[in-house]
């Protein structure tokens, strides 16, 4: 089976200016995507999707294909599925799984990469493999809704006054991955695809930069996960 990775880069982020080409430890955010599908062995083909030059003279330097994106795939209001379509149709080969990769959450590994393929090439009735990571401290039996005057009202029914470890546990997604059969987005026109299951990463790695102190969590986790994985 072939297996495009795609990672989705626009331009024009606000909450970190230029955030897919800032530094992260020593290389650019958009580099540590582009290692992790390159460290991977059942990744046939890697396609970074831009709008812009800035991002494109970055990526080159590292010998990935690139696909300009047209301005109104790069809009605040844009959907990533309208850009992947855009890069499906601009290709002349085909492919079987597309992964994405969003530059966004960087610690991640070739060998996670492969293991998520590896899910999705094992089974012939699923559609898509997500990566998560578990929650305790941030579950829904601590989160309520706000009434008026303020009054709380508990997000769920059950479980406000447990102990967080007697809460069932719930999965978060960590935006690490996104790997789904071609023929499943193409008629969903969606990475959540009905019938999915889940990569279960370590929490103590979770990043998802979108904002100043997402990239400052991030410099500070990096270090340790970097000598944690021997990554390089």
């Amino acid at each position: 089976m072939k297996v495009l990775a795609i990672i989705p880069a626009r331009g024009g982020s606000k909450g970190v200016p230029d955030k897919n080409i800032k530094m992260l430890g020593n290389k650019p955010l958009i580099v540590h995507a582009i290692d992790c599908a390159k460290q991977a062995s059942l990744v046939s083909e890697i396609v970074v999707t831009t709008d812009s030059d800035e991002i494109i003279d970055v990526v080159k330097k590292h010998a990935v294909q690139v696909v300009k994106r047209p301005a109104n795939l790069a809009q605040d209001s844009s959907n990533v599925v309208d850009a992947v379509v855009h890069i499906l149709e601009s290709l002349p080969q085909k492919f079987d799984v597309v992964v994405l990769l969003q530059p966004t959450s960087p610690l991640r590994t070739g060998k996670d990469l492969d293991q998520v393929i590896q899910m999705l090439f094992a089974a012939d009735d699923l559609d898509g493999v997500i990566s998560v990571v578990p929650f305790d401290d941030c579950h829904p039996a601590r989160m309520y809704n706000l009434l008026e005057d303020n009054y709380l009202q508990s997000y769920v029914s059950e479980g406000e006054t447990l102990r967080r470890q007697d809460l069932k546990p719930v999965y978060y997604r960590n935006g690490c991955f996104y790997a789904v059969k071609i023929d499943a987005f193409v008629k969903q026109k969606s990475f959540m695809v009905k019938n999915k299951k889940a990569y279960v990463m370590d929490v103590n790695w979770l990043v998802n930069i979108d904002s100043p102190r997402d990239f400052k969590i991030a410099e500070v986790i990096y270090e340790e996960w970097k000598n944690a994985n021997s990554y390089n």
